[in-house]
């Protein structure tokens, strides 16, 4: 039986090319995400990650 992957109302994601996002609807499918930072002092959104990330095989080429 194919294991259905189900939304968590509690993750909004719309990284589409991340094989954890619901691509149907704007959600990841994961219970829990881990946060992460590429800075040694972050100080706005875009200095931090999803390390949770994973690329979506045979998604775009970016």
């Amino acid at each position: 039986m194919e294991n259905q992957k189900q939304k968590n109302d509690n993750i909004k994601c719309t990284v589409k090319q991340c094989q954890h996002n619901m691509v149907t609807d704007n959600y990841c499918t994961l219970g829990c995400i881990s946060v992460g930072t590429h800075e040694d002092n972050p100080t706005v959104p875009e200095c931090t990650d999803c390390n949770s990330f994973v690329k979506r095989t045979g998604c775009c080429n970016c």
